[in-house]
């Protein structure tokens, strides 16, 4: 029993000392923290499995004529919940984001319908499962001024800056290592960054080439009109629940 336990003292201690505790910090091209970046590491070593750091099945709300949260980040094969808290209808289509863009697959996208909100009904929504890596660039018909992101991710290092600009991810496995930064402003991407996960904190900063645009503040009093500021659908009313599927 007593060998047992230091054995398993020994070996918490060596899978502490083989991995980093990695912070990267994302710039903008002033040199202030831009929070909203998406960091993507991917280490070199093969061994072991990344930490469980993304939602499953997240949930993007449309509310107040916005996206919330505006960058969402999965792993390939997740079911993404669109729900719409206004009292308009909404449009959301999906497609590939960025300069890649012309060369996806014609199929490689999707569009729906929610219904605005009712007082005292559940808002209506629909799910998404996105099967494949790429950036998602999330839009209205109605609301042209809607926009949002989803990262489909091909690495489980992967997290989203929190307000300090900074990304911290536990436990990278020791060894050479890549990270890429993604911001939806960055038309052009930017080069991997080559980094050394060494035992201990790892500590590294990504400069954009652009100032991000601040976000615009949501309506102080949204309109009443069941079509929202725009109007709305001739279509029928949008089901509650309905489920759609598509490749990405």
């Amino acid at each position: 029993m007593k060998n047992t336990i230091i054995f398993v003292a020994v070996s918490a201690l060596w899978a502490s000392a083989s991995a980093g505790n990695v912070q990267i910090q994302v710039l903008d091209r002033d040199g202030k923290p831009v929070p909203e970046a998406v960091v993507v590491v991917y280490p070199g070593a093969t061994g072991g499995t990344p930490p469980s750091l993304l939602q499953a099945n997240p949930t993007i709300e449309q509310e107040k004529m916005r996206f919330l949260p505006a960058v969402t980040v999965v792993e390939p094969g997740a079911t993404v919940r669109f729900t719409n808290q206004d009292r308009w209808d909404h449009h959301v289509r999906g497609a590939a984001a960025g300069l890649s863009a012309a060369a996806a697959p014609t199929n490689a996208g999707f569009e729906l319908r929610l219904a605005g909100k009712a007082d005292g009904k559940p808002a209506n929504f629909t799910e998404v499962k996105l099967d494949a890596a790429g950036v998602v660039l999330l839009s209205c018909h109605l609301h042209g001024s809607m926009r949002g992101h989803v990262f489909v991710t091909d690495s489980g290092w992967t997290l989203k800056t929190d307000a300090d600009g900074i990304a911290r991810f536990p436990g990278v496995p020791d060894g050479a290592a890549q990270v890429r930064v993604w911001h939806a402003e960055q038309l052009i991407d930017l080069p991997r960054k080559a980094l050394n996960v060494v035992p201990g904190p790892v500590l590294d900063t990504v400069q954009l080439s652009v100032v991000p645009r601040v976000r615009r503040a949501p309506p102080a009093t949204p309109s009443t009109t069941p079509g929202g500021p725009m109007g709305g659908y001739s279509q029928g009313p949008a089901g509650h629940g309905e489920q759609v599927a598509h490749r990405h």
